[in-house]
Formats: structure tokens, sequence, C-alpha cells
């Protein structure tokens, strides 16, 4: 028996990775999902990975979600509002309150409409990529606004529950100042560090930890998407943007003069100050806590990992989080597991005794 709590006909328009995964996630709940895309094999791929079904005589869909670039937004949740005087529409794009003000201006029917964004996604794009569960456990902003009320809106909160989302209420500024913070400035500096990769030697490129890669794992992004995404949010981003171009450039002036007085406070202040801002961001389940972490010597071997982590299971302790690094030019992998502080050494004590070698153990 179903348990699902959407119970209206939706639309789909869009079938790029955030339109097929919604539709993907509400298949399995059995809710009946129209696709409909400007691009007839985008649609049709949605289709046949099961996302959803093409539009047929007497649909009268509840529900629309308008899954489309953040430039052409707006006009596409005014076309769909016209098209279904019933429906309640809503969007996911990056962005909240230009096409919310864009909707004003074209007149549309707001007491029908509420955009929300879910803060999930992956490097790839397109219906290839899309996944049932890409929203489970991620939070998901509802940007609600006067002309509509919460009875209304309510099948928008269902389906965000259906797809085992969290669902956040946020005015449309709050929502752009907050992803320019966490989304859009962490995405153009991700892209200004790996645009520096471009002139640095082989011998350079070679030595690149995890380090490197946890900085620049997004700047794999689209240009043209985050054209659009960055000049929708454009006040906000450039807000956080100078903000850290004043810290950066305290930093240089300590370094172009390291022996000057005070400027190794400058550069022990602005390390110590990401130490406090990294212990801010949620870990597992949402927590603000710290973990500590052993980083393990991983044979490049079939089952390895396999065995460690059921060692792991074995001696009795929750694994918090796990991430993996290939060491260059040999033939091992470095697992770095997360755990409590207090369960640390029994687990190092524990994983020695089976032949573990324990690179590191810190908290």
């Amino acid at each position: 028996m179903s348990t699902r709590r959407l119970t209206e006909q939706v639309r789909i328009v869009g079938s790029g990775l955030l339109g097929t995964s919604i539709g993907l996630g509400l298949r399995e709940h059995g809710v009946d999902v129209i696709l409909g895309d400007v691009s007839p094999s985008s649609v049709q791929l949605a289709i046949d990975y099961g996302a959803g079904r093409p539009p047929a005589a007497g649909d009268a869909p509840g529900l629309v979600i308008v899954c489309v670039p953040p430039d052409v937004t707006a006009t596409v949740v005014a076309t769909e509002l016209a098209a279904y005087p019933d429906a309640l529409v809503t969007d996911v794009a990056s962005v909240k309150s230009a096409p919310l003000q864009q909707l004003r201006e074209l007149g549309a029917d707001l007491s029908r409409y509420i955009g929300t964004h879910p803060m999930a996604g992956r490097e790839r794009g397109g219906p290839i990529a899309a996944r049932a569960d890409l929203f489970i456990g991620r939070p998901w902003v509802i940007a609600g606004h006067d002309d509509i009320t919460y009875k209304r809106a309510a099948p928008i909160e269902d389906m965000i529950l259906d797809l085992g989302a969290v669902p956040i209420e946020m005015t449309a500024e709050e929502h752009d100042q907050s992803v320019a913070l966490v989304s859009h400035v962490p995405q153009v500096v991700a892209s200004l560090m790996a645009a520096r990769l471009i002139d640095g030697t082989s011998g350079a490129i070679g030595l690149a930890g995890q380090g490197l890669r946890d900085v620049t794992r997004i700047a794999a992004g689209d240009p043209s998407l985050w054209v659009q995404i960055l000049g929708a949010n454009a006040g906000p981003t450039a807000d956080v943007l100078k903000k850290l171009r004043t810290d950066l450039d305290a930093v240089i002036d300590a370094l172009d003069d390291p022996e000057a007085s005070g400027a190794r406070r400058i550069i022990a202040e602005a390390i110590a100050a990401g130490n406090t801002g990294v212990a801010r961001v949620p870990g597992k389940h949402g927590q603000d806590r710290r973990y500590s972490q052993l980083v393990v010597m991983v044979a490049d071997k079939p089952g390895q990992l396999a065995q460690l982590l059921t060692d792991i299971g074995e001696v009795g302790v929750n694994m918090e989080d796990l991430r993996l690094e290939h060491s260059p030019g040999a033939q091992i992998g470095l697992a770095e597991i997360s755990v409590l502080p207090e369960v640390e050494q029994r687990l190092v004590d524990e994983l020695e005794l089976r032949g573990w070698k324990i690179a590191g153990a810190f908290a």
C-alpha cells in the first residue's frame, strides 16, 4: 500500500537532471507523472528511464513543476499558469527573487505559484544522470510570498516529503542570500582555483592530493548554466565575494612581508577563522559536531575496501563518513574514516590487530 502524501496528477516541464529525478522519485510512489520538454529526444529519454509518460488528452495536472534554466523560468511558469488554470505551479530554479519579480511584472496569477529549490545535484546533468533518491535527506527550500496561502501550497510540501527531502521555509530574498554564501560563491572560488592549474607544470599537478580535489571538485560545472545563475543572483554573490576579497587582500599583504609586525597573526587568524567556519557545516543527520578521522592504508586489490568496512562493522564502531584517495604512483589507497572521538582509539587498536596499517589518526 502506498504511503504517499501527494494525490495530484503531476506535470514536469523540463527533463534534465532535476526534472527526471523528481519524476523517477514520484513514480516510485505511484504518482501519475506527465513529462514535457522543448527537446523531443530529451523527454523521450526521460520517459524511457521511467520518469513519466507523454501528455495525453484529458490530462488535468494539479501540480506543475517547472525544471528549466533560470533565464526562462518565469516565462515557462507564466505559460503553465495560463495553460492549467486549476493547477498549482512551482519551479526548482536555483534563484528565487528574480523569477518572482518577473512573474509580478508579467501579471501572472501568483496565488497559484510558489518557488522552490532542492539543494541537491550532481556533477553530471541530463536525464541519464537522474536518480530517484537524489533528494533523500537534502534541504528543499520553499520560498513563500504573501500572494499564496499555506493551504494552497500544501501539495508542494507533500511532494518534497514524498521525495525524502526536508522542506525549509524562507523568503525569496533569504534564499538568494543563503545560496550565494553556500553555493554560488564556492562555485566561483572552485573555478578560479582550478583555472590556476592551467599554467601548472605536469610535475606540480602530479603532486595533487585530496585537498586540491576537495577545493576544485565542483569546478566542472556547466559554464552556460552558471552564467545564468550568477547573473540572476549577482548582488548577493558579489557581496560575499567582496568580503572574501578583503580577507584575501589582508593575507596577500601579510605574505608579501611575513616578517612585518602582525603579519603572522593575520595569517594565523585567517586559518583559525576557517576552523571556526567549517565547524558550523552540518555533518551527518545535520548535526553540528566534529568527528575524529583515521587514515587507513588499503591495498589496490579487489575486496580490500569491502574487508575494511566489514572489520569496522565487526568491531562494533559506527562509521560516520568515508573518503577515498589514491596515492599517486603507488598501488595503495587511503581511506579516511570518520568516527566519534570516544571510539577512535579502540578502532585504531582493533584494526591494527587485524593487520591494517594506520597512516594517521587525528581529531
